[in-house]
């Protein structure tokens, strides 16, 4: 989480957009299905029982929307790093506020809570404008630093464009480092605020968190994560150490490689090239 000056709130990399770019929309969805089963799974992070509503609004519009109707448009013609950073911006920005605005409209259908419509929406908006736009820049980032290293792994864009400067291989093996580094080192500077809903909600009701009724459902759910919650919170169980982050986000980043190499292998996605028979 980063923290959002002067606002008290805070905001995290959804990654929609990001891998939407690197992996096209429907593996990018896959892979965001994968990375939220872990968060819920593995850390308690999002309720099980809002885990399709997650799917939604964090992956649903960042893999699909951001593909289709900004990136593929804005990369068409020659490719340059401006052409990424206004796609990787604009794509974060715009498919945040639909899941912003998504969230206000599933709250309200769902009937359970007493918060006003129009306040949540008029709330929620502008703090994930400007969490959209960080996310832009970060995303914006990263991609540039694909294009320059090896421009074909980027989506529609095509390796006559731009010469790469490094290998596949020692692309593939930076952002591999890179990502431990972050999950097992930045970790540990991430925001303490609140994020831009649970800072929304405090607004309006003076509390981050709402009252659920404890329905069959809700308690079936909650022992569930109960069980499979090896790490609650990104942490070692009734332990306060910073280790506890830092394992957490590197065991994480591995749990989702490993989920996704292993669904590709069991739904056969992988190619492999198949042999010319001798004539």
């Amino acid at each position: 989480n980063f923290t959002i000056p002067g606002t008290g709130s805070s905001g995290h990399l959804c990654g929609g957009m990001l891998l939407t770019a690197l992996l096209g929309p429907y593996a990018a969805f896959l892979t965001m299905i994968g990375v939220l089963l872990i968060q819920c799974l593995l850390f308690a992070d999002g309720g099980l029982l809002a885990l399709g509503a997650n799917i939604w609004n964090m992956a649903f519009y960042g893999c699909f929307l951001g593909y289709f109707l900004i990136w593929r448009p804005i990369m068409s013609g020659k490719t340059g790093k401006s052409k990424i950073i206004c796609a990787s911006v604009l794509g974060s920005m715009i498919t945040l506020q639909m899941g912003a605005f998504s969230v206000t409209l599933q709250t309200l259908a769902s009937g359970i809570t007493e918060l006003p419509f129009s306040i949540f929406a008029g709330t929620m908006q502008p703090i994930h404008l400007v969490i959209g736009f960080v996310e832009g820049l970060i995303t914006a980032a990263v991609l540039v630093f694909v294009y320059e290293s090896r421009p074909e792994i980027l989506m529609d864009v095509t390796a006559k464009e731009a010469e790469g400067r490094f290998t596949f291989k020692h692309t593939l093996v930076s952002l591999c480092v890179v990502a431990l580094l972050i999950g097992g080192g930045l970790s540990l500077f991430a925001s303490s605020h609140p994020d831009g809903l649970e800072w929304s909600i405090e607004r309006i009701t003076g509390s981050g968190e709402l009252d659920a009724d404890a329905s069959a459902p809700y308690e079936t759910a909650g022992r569930v994560q109960e069980t499979t919650s090896l790490l609650p919170d990104y942490a070692f169980k009734e332990s306060d150490s910073l280790l506890g982050t830092s394992f957490s986000g590197i065991i994480g980043s591995l749990a989702v490689l490993g989920v996704c190499v292993g669904a590709c292998y069991i739904f056969k996605f992988f190619r492999h090239p198949q042999k010319k028979e001798a004539k």
